[in-house]
C-alpha cells in the first residue's frame, strides 16, 4: 500500500545549511537511497543535515509537529522503509578528527570506516571496524558492532568514551558514562532509540599490519572444510577471529574469476599475533580440502576490506542472524542439509555465515553498555538477494528454514545490526535479553516519550519509572 504524503509547512527548516526536499522534488530520490536497495524509503520530507545545528533544527521542528524521524548515513542498515515522517541524513558530516597522543577518533555522524582508516593508518593506529568499511561508523556502534577482530579487542561499543547526541525535544547534549550514564548505556548496543548522535570520540588501536584473508574451497568439500573449521575453533588463541562462508555468488563482472558465478567454501581469518604462528595454527584449515585460492597474507590495517570482500555496490538484500551457544555435530548436519552441497541448484542465498564469536566478545563490558551478545559461541548469518516478488519470497523461505533448524542450538538472541527486518515488538526484542529491553524501553519513554524516532529496530515505550 503506497503511503498518502501531507505537505508539511517547512518554514521553520528554512535555517538548515543542507538540502530540504519532498518527494517528487529533484535530488529526492538521491537523498533517500541507502545501501540496502530492499527498503525503498518515501519520507514527507528529506533534510541533508551539514552539521549538528541542522540536526537540532530538524528535530525541534519534528517534536513540534509531531513528525515521526529516521536517521540514515549509509544505509548499510536500511531494513525498514520509511513511508511518511521526516528523514535526516547525515552523509555529509564525514569529519575525521585524530588525536595519536590520546589513541582516539572524534567522528561525525556520517563518517565511514574508511574514513577513519585512511586517518588513522600514518600514526599506526587501527579501529573497530567491521567486515566492511563503506559502513557508517556511527550506526554501526550504536547496534553494539562486530569487528573483525571481535574475539581479539572486544565490541566496538566497549571503546566509546563520548556522544554528542540530539534528543527528541532538540536539545543537544554530550554523553558519557560520568554525564549521562543511562544515555550512555542505551547508547552502546541500544541502536537509535534515544536520540541522534551528531558526533561521537571513541578509542583506537595501536595496530598497523595483521595477516588476514580468505582460503577458498570448491563448494563441494563444505562438508569437510565445515568439520574441520567448527573444531579448529575450540582450540583457538583470542588473537584468531575466523568465520566459515557458503557462497553462491552471482556470475556478474564485479565478481573477479575465477570465484565468479561460483559455489564456495570459504574460511576468512585474521591474526594480530606473530606472523609464523598465525601461519602454523592454520595449517589444519588448510589441510581439509583442495583450495582454489589462498588468498591469506599478511596486510596492512587500512586494506582489511581483503578479508571479507563485502560487496562494495548497493544492493536489495534479507539478511538474518542467530546467535549460537555452541555448534555440536547435529547442528553441523542440520546446517549443511540445508545450506549445502546437497540443497537444490536455486537455493536462493547468496552468503551463509558461521562467525566464531567467544575470547572478549564474552567478557563483560569496561563501563555497563546493552550488548546482549557476550554468551554467544558462534553467530549465524545469512544474507539473500531480492531481486524481485519471487525471489523475495524464495530468500524468506529459505532464511526462515535454516534459522528456524537451528534455533535448538541458539542463545534465544539476535545482533541488532544483523537482526534484519525489524517485525512485531517481540520479534524486535530478540536482540535484547528481557531485562535489557525492560530498561532500554524505560529510558526511550523518558528522552522520547511520544515516540518520534519510531523507525527500524526500535523498542515499545514503558513507564519512565525505574530507571
Amino acid at each position: 500500500m503506497t503511503a498518502t504524503h501531507h505537505t508539511p509547512d517547512l518554514s521553520a527548516l528554512s535555517t538548515i545549511r543542507g538540502p530540504v526536499l519532498r518527494p517528487g522534488e529533484p535530488d529526492y530520490e538521491a537523498e533517500v537511497t541507502g545501501f540496502n536497495l530492499a527498503a525503498r524509503h518515501t519520507p514527507d520530507v528529506v533534510v541533508g543535515a551539514t552539521g549538528a545545528d541542522d540536526i537540532v533544527t530538524a528535530m525541534r521542528w519534528a517534536s513540534a509537529t509531531h513528525t515521526p524521524v529516521a536517521v540514515q548515513a549509509t544505509g548499510h542498515g536500511a531494513n525498514f522503509p520509511i513511508d511518511t515522517g521526516l528523514l535526516i541524513t547525515t552523509a555529509r558530516m564525514t569529519d575525521v578528527h585524530m588525536d595519536p597522543t590520546d589513541r582516539t577518533a572524534t567522528v561525525a555522524a556520517g563518517a565511514r570506516w574508511r574514513h577513519v582508516l585512511d586517518a588513522a593508518a600514518p600514526h599506526g593506529l587501527a579501529a573497530l571496524n567491521g567486515s566492511s568499511t563503506d559502513a557508517g561508523v556511527v550506526g554501526y556502534t550504536l547496534g553494539g558492532g562486530l569487528p573483525v577482530l571481535g574475539r581479539t579487542y572486544g565490541y566496538a561499543a566497549d571503546r566509546v568514551r563520548s556522544f554528542r547526541l540530539v534528543t527528541p525535544n532538540g536539545k543537544l547534549l554530550t554523553v558519557d558514562a560520568d554525564t549521562e550514564p543511562n544515555l550512555f548505556w542505551a547508547l552502546r548496543g541500544g541502536k537509535g532509540n534515544v536520540g541522534i548522535v551528531t558526533e561521537m570520540t571513541f578509542d583506537l588501536l595501536p595496530l598497523s599490519t595483521l595477516l588476514g584473508g580468505g582460503i577458498y574451497y570448491p563448494g563441494e568439500h563444505a562438508e569437510a572444510v565445515l568439520r574441520t573449521w567448527a573444531d579448529w575453533t575450540t582450540t583457538l588463541p583470542t588473537e584468531m577471529c575466523s568465520a566459515y562462508t557458503l557462497l553462491r555468488l552471482p556470475p556478474i563482472p564485479q565478481i573477479p574469476e575465477p570465484l565468479r558465478g561460483g559455489f564456495w567454501a570459504r574460511v576468512a581469518v585474521a591474526w594480530t599475533g606473530d606472523r609464523e604462528q598465525g601461519e602454523a595454527l592454520l595449517a589444519p584449515v588448510r589441510a581439509a580440502a583442495p583450495i582454489t585460492i589462498d588468498m591469506v597474507e599478511e596486510m596492512p590495517y587500512a586494506a582489511v576490506d581483503r578479508i571479507y570482500m563485502d560487496p562494495q555496490d548497493p544492493l536489495p538484500a534479507r539478511e538474518a542472524c542467530t546467535l549460537l551457544r555452541a555448534l555440536p555435530q547435529e547442528a553441523l548436519s542440520a546446517f549443511l542439509a540445508q545450506a549445502g552441497p546437497s540443497a537444490a541448484p536455486d537455493y536462493p542465498l547468496l552468503l551463509v555465515e558461521l562467525r566464531h564469536m567467544g575470547g572478549e566478545l564474552s567478557r563483560p563490558a569496561p563501563v555497563e553498555d546493552a550488548i546482549c551478545a557476550r554468551d554467544a559461541s558462534y553467530v549465524l548469518e545469512t544474507v539473500g538477494l531480492l531481486a524481485g516478488p519471487e525471489a523475495a519470497a524464495s530468500v524468506e523461505a529459505a532464511t526462515t528454514a535454516l534459522h528456524s533448524t537451528l534455533t535448538p542450538y541458539g542463545t534465544g538472541h539476535t545482533m541488532v545490526n544483523l537482526h534484519g527486518t525489524p517485525g512485531d515488538e517481540k520479534d524486535r526484542a530478540r536482540a535484547w535479553t528481557e531485562e535489557v529491553y525492560t530498561r532500554l524501553s524505560r529510558t526511550k519513554s523518558t528522552y522520547d516519550p511520544e515516540n518520534l524516532l519510531r523507525y527500524g529496530h526500535t523498542v515499545g515505550a514503558s513507564s519512565p519509572s525505574g530507571v
